[in-house]
Order: C-alpha cells, then structure tokens, then sequence
C-alpha cells in the first residue's frame, strides 16, 4: 500500500495518524519534510526513529528543507531511480525519477520558490538549489522518455504553472519549475497528481489534489482496495 500526504514540517506526531501502513508499505511526503534542519542530536534521534518503522518513509524536497543535509547524504539507486539514503527506510527522491513501488510507478519532483525568500535570506535559512536546474528537467525529461510519459501518479511540491493561474496561487511566483512542471503535465499520461505546496486539501478535477495533513491511500492489490473502501464507508479515512 501507498499513502501520499503533504507537508510535514518536521511535524513528528503526524506519523501517529496512518495506522494502515504495515511493513513494506511506502509513506510519500509531497515536500517539507522538514526532519533534516538543524543537525541537532534530537534530530538526529528523530531521523533513525523514522528509518526504523515498519514502512518506508520518501520524500519529495519542499521550501523548508536543509539541501545541505541531504546533499550530505549518500545517493542510491531505490525502486528505479536515484535517491538520498537517508537512514535505515527514510529516503529522499531525487527530481524527475520515476520510481516503481510495488508495481505503481510515481514520477517525484520536488523543489519550489519560497514565498519568504529575504527574511530566510537574512536567518541564512534559504538554499538557491530549491530551484529547479537544466540538468534536473534533463534528467526526468530522459526518465519519462523511457517509459513513454506514462506513469500512475505524480508527486511534487509545487503545482504546474496551469493550475496555480487557475486557483490565483502564488502567481507572482511562476518560474521555470512551474512551467516545466505544465510540460510534464501536457505531454504524460497518468492517473493523478498529488502536490503539497498549497497548505490545504482540495481535490481540483479532474486529475489533481493538493495536500497538506491529509492521507490519500492508493492500493496496491485488490485485498487492499477493498480493506479501504470499507474504511471509507466507515469514515475511518
């Protein structure tokens, strides 16, 4: 099973509320993931805790993470594309890799503009590499080649240059990664697309939802479809 979720913020009690995840199972972050900031030895704590659960934890990078510390990290090859191995089943997806988990293949592309660029400027809290670069977009451009712009879900951070018009988000703020984002989005077939960006949860028709605490399960079999549409009816999710 799948679970897609939004912005986390280094948020640790959000992990309490996906009971549903059992050993081999994969959580998604849709960016600002938020536990790699400071490098404290608390921090530190949090991150093994999270690489020792049951499931695999992957994140899309959002505005409010380290690019240093996870940089820092090594890169490895995980489900078909490159990755930062975090610790232990905590991983970061690089931009433009589609990875395959347990037969769902999910186009990753973080990154973004924050909103709050000159105070974070000043706190030295602030990573140029949150912009998208030209080997980047090379790089998924040669990923969604190989598989005929076909994938089952897409997970970013920010939304398509499109959609942001559409919902008068931010739109001061377009630049190449949201456009790129629009190309990727004209030119691939998919089942839908999950972005955390927006803060909030809303589903736009016909193909995009924005995340923020939330969790949207997508099964993998259909013994799991059919355990979450009974909770559905339940309204235990």
């Amino acid at each position: 099973m799948i679970c897609i979720t939004g912005d986390m913020h280094g948020d640790y009690s959000r992990f309490g509320k996906i009971p549903l995840l059992k050993k081999g199972d994969f959580l998604i972050v849709a960016g600002d993931f938020g536990f790699l900031w400071d490098k404290t030895e608390k921090e530190d704590r949090t991150i093994k805790k999270i690489g020792k659960k049951r499931f695999y934890t992957l994140f899309v990078e959002g505005c409010h993470d380290n690019y240093d510390l996870i940089n820092d990290c090594p890169k490895e090859i995980f489900c078909g594309a490159e990755t930062h191995h975090i610790s232990g089943r905590l991983y970061h997806l690089c931009r433009g890799g589609i990875f395959n988990l347990q037969g769902i293949r999910i186009f990753a592309f973080g990154g973004g503009v924050s909103p709050d660029i000159t105070v974070r400027q000043m706190q030295n809290r602030w990573w140029g590499e949150e912009a998208v670069t030209e080997d980047e977009i090379a790089y998924a451009n040669e990923n969604l080649e190989d598989h005929d712009f076909k994938f089952d879900y897409a997970v970013s951070h920010e939304a398509p240059a499109s959609l942001k018009q559409f919902l008068a988000f931010e739109q001061n703020n377009l630049t190449r990664i949201h456009f790129f984002l629009d190309e990727v989005l004209k030119k691939s077939q998919y089942i839908h697309w999950y972005f955390g960006k927006l803060h909030k949860h809303k589903v736009i028709p016909p193909k995009f939802t924005a995340l923020f605490d939330n969790y949207i399960y997508i099964p993998t079999n259909d013994k799991e479809k059919r355990k979450i549409e009974r909770l559905k009816k339940r309204k235990k999710i």
